[in-house]
């Protein structure tokens, strides 16, 4: 144990999440050939080949396997003992990654980097936009945190919901539905849609709750976000179908109207990994989130 390299334990832990030498490389800042001479001497530490070939790729033995979880809780622990420190905030440097979507910075962005630099005034937030719904980028060490409604994510990830939320339509001022004062179900499909899916699809929950009722919309635009989804309908006669509390903002000037069929809320949650669960200032990071959220929207 006293000629164990901690480093090694980081490199074994890289390269087995990666599974080539190329890719753990590159996330280390190494060159490809320092990372074949690291693999080296975690083989000889170890007593195991660690990696071996198949076709073209790298896989793990036995005992690697074996190994990666004792490896993984071990560098946790150890990142934890290095945290456990006093932290000044006005001294520190860091930068968050968020990741999120663009109505999530729009609405709350703003608000969280001045509740940030109120405290600590030379960190940097970076807020990175979500294509997918996984928690790849948590675990890999890429975003700090992952906020938005919960995909495919693990049993290991860290779970906390910010608040629930509900559709409601938007429609440009000069609209006709702008100044009715209901809107039916029948009025609500005699207008061209833009439905929001990352993936391009036109349908979703509300065709289905529309198709219960006998009635089909029709939509004449697909976008990938809600933010754009509102721009198109605030210079269009298109209807917008959107979430409330992430789009206040955006929907200025616009008619907003409770849609009439029925869709579930969704619950807006924020997701880290466990070695950042004690970590003094991602918990600091997780507290603004949460504050800012409870303040302008409804509480979970």
């Amino acid at each position: 144990m006293s000629s164990l390299d901690l480093n090694l334990l980081k490199a074994l832990d890289t390269l087995l999440a990666e599974g080539s030498v190329g890719r753990a490389a590159e996330r280390m800042h190494l060159s490809e050939s320092a990372m074949s001479r690291t693999l080296s001497r975690i083989r000889e530490q170890f007593g195991d080949p660690i990696m071996v070939r198949a076709g073209r790729s790298l896989v793990p033995t036995p005992r690697a396997i074996e190994l990666q979880t004792q490896v993984r809780a071990l560098l946790d622990n150890a990142e934890a003992l290095l945290q456990s420190r006093p932290v000044k905030l006005a001294s520190v440097e860091r930068k968050f990654t968020i990741r999120t979507n663009e109505g999530f910075v729009i609405e709350f962005g703003g608000t969280l980097l001045a509740r940030l630099n109120q405290e600590a005034p030379l960190a940097q937030v970076c807020f990175l936009m979500k294509s997918e719904k996984d928690a790849k980028a948590l675990r890999e060490g890429h975003a700090d945190l992952d906020i938005g409604v919960l995909g495919e994510s693990g049993p290991e990830i860290r779970l906390q919901a910010l608040f629930r939320d509900r559709f409601v339509g938007a429609v440009a001022s000069d609209h006709p539905l702008a100044n009715a004062t209901q809107i039916t179900a029948e009025d609500y499909v005699r207008y061209d849609h833009v439905s929001v899916s990352r993936r391009g699809l036109a349908e979703g929950p509300i065709d289905e709750a529309l198709a219960r009722q006998g009635l089909v919309r029709r939509v004449g635009a697909v976008v990938s976000s809600f933010p754009a989804a509102l721009v198109i309908a605030s210079n269009t006669k298109l209807v917008a179908n959107i979430p409330k509390f992430q789009t206040t903002y955006s929907r200025q000037g616009m008619r907003t109207f409770e849609l009439p069929v029925a869709t579930e809320p969704v619950t807006v949650s924020m997701m880290w990994h466990p070695r950042s669960d004690k970590d003094p200032l991602h918990r600091w990071l997780r507290d603004c989130v949460r504050e800012v959220c409870s303040e302008h929207a409804t509480p979970s």
